[in-house]
């Protein structure tokens, strides 16, 4: 069975700050032209999207860089529940539930339950993850992050992106608005599916197989 874990991409829906706005308008519509095809507008990191190390490295690898199978393997889940509003949490946060492995899969999802506030104005005071854990986690194995907020740095602030910086400097992806986490097994084998945009990000179909 396979389980959507991707926010639809719509009109007016919320981005990054700063990013570009997204309007989805008829271009061609049945009555007029006999075919309906609708023009986008649209940044390469709306919605549940990819970015690629060129997005914060100077000659980072860009997106026609990244190997479809850096996207799909087994991953393993970790649950962080009980931040606030704009906290940052660390390894004891990613090891409450007990010790991580030291050897990790290549794709870690962090579940925050921030998923939920995606679209509010709350959804911009995300909790964001410390950038030690975020080195811990690549010393361990990790290339790929996945977390179910806008950004695993936090949004709006003038701190820089320090996880970015460890991850896609360490040549590693960030996958954003990760959404429908709940329920899933600690162990689960995902797919980030990205439009084949030869750039800094592309929005993927993010897709989790379960039994």
């Amino acid at each position: 069975m396979l389980r959507d874990l991707s926010h639809p991409i719509h009109d007016g829906m919320m981005v990054y700050p700063g990013d570009p706005a997204v309007a989805i308008r008829p271009a061609l519509t049945l009555s007029q032209d006999g075919v309906a095809v609708a023009h986008l507008d649209l940044g390469s990191h709306t919605g549940t999207h990819v970015d690629a190390p060129v997005h914060t490295v100077p000659g980072g690898r860009t997106m026609a860089d990244v190997a479809l199978d850096e996207l799909l393997a087994d991953a393993l889940l970790i649950r962080v529940r009980g931040v606030g509003d704009g906290e940052r949490y660390g390894w004891d946060a990613l090891t409450a539930d007990g010790a991580l492995p030291e050897t990790l899969p290549a794709i870690i999802v962090i579940d925050t339950g921030w998923a939920q506030w995606f679209g509010t104005d709350r959804g911009l005071r995300h909790p964001s993850l410390d950038p030690s854990a975020a080195r811990e986690l690549m010393t361990r194995g990790m290339r790929v992050l996945a977390v179910d907020t806008l950004s695993p740095d936090p949004t709006g602030s003038d701190g820089g992106f320090p996880v970015h910086d460890v991850v896609l400097g360490g040549d590693g992806l960030i996958v954003e608005n990760v959404c429908g986490l709940d329920g899933l097994p600690a162990r689960v084998r995902v797919g980030f599916f990205p439009l084949r945009l030869a750039g800094d990000g592309a929005p993927v179909r993010a897709v989790a197989f379960v039994d």
